[in-house]
């Protein structure tokens, strides 16, 4: 588990990489109800949640997640998986969320994300469920955190899902972002599936 500093001094970050870190599955399910509060109750999107949390088959006990928050309660974070990791039994077996929707194993995501298969790849990693309050540097924070993490383990790509401006927050962050496809849109909005090379981390602090 790392923890690093946020230009907000009551703001951490951590780094939960299960199933090492079982006894903090506490920020996990806080980090769950975060999601709920802006993807469902804010965004209005159809996702699948219970008990005051959004979940879904993505949330494995092979996940790392990135959480920021303020004395256990979280007020961002993102999922990072591997793309070489599968599960699920019988007739659908899940990967990441962009090669599944690329594959039509998603109902309801656009399958035109990608002008060629996505990676199966042990270096290649995909993030997702990125949340942040609007806060200072908080998702800056979180997306550097992220990248230190993939450094550490020898990833060289990240691959990423979400708004252009998501895109544009990359590029300003260091990245050089490569999109995989076009720009694509469902009733949640629009969508744009990129590939970022995982860079050495900067001066951000550990403590």
């Amino acid at each position: 588990m790392t923890m690093t500093r946020t230009p907000a001094a009551d703001i951490t970050v951590e780094l939960i990489c299960l199933p090492r870190d079982m006894a903090r599955f506490d920020l996990v399910t806080s980090f769950f109800k975060l999601r709920k509060q802006i993807f469902v109750d804010r965004m209005a999107w159809p996702l699948h949640h219970a008990e005051g949390i959004e979940f879904e088959q993505y949330d494995t006990f092979d996940t790392v997640y990135v959480i920021a928050h303020r004395d256990g309660q979280a007020v961002g974070g993102a999922r990072l998986k591997r793309t070489d990791t599968s599960f699920g039994a019988g007739k659908v077996v899940y990967s990441y969320m962009i090669r599944d929707a690329h594959l039509g194993l998603l109902p309801g995501m656009p399958t035109n994300l990608c002008h060629e298969d996505p990676p199966v790849d042990a270096g290649a990693w995909e993030l997702t469920r990125f949340a942040a309050l609007p806060l200072p540097g908080l998702a800056e924070s979180i997306l550097e955190a992220a990248n230190t993490h993939l450094h550490a383990v020898g990833a060289s790509d990240c691959l990423f899902l979400g708004p252009p401006a998501f895109l544009r927050m990359a590029a300003r962050l260091g990245w050089t972002p490569r999109p995989m496809g076009d720009l694509v849109s469902n009733d949640d909005g629009k969508f744009l599936a990129f590939a970022c090379a995982v860079r050495g981390p900067s001066a951000a602090m550990t403590v």
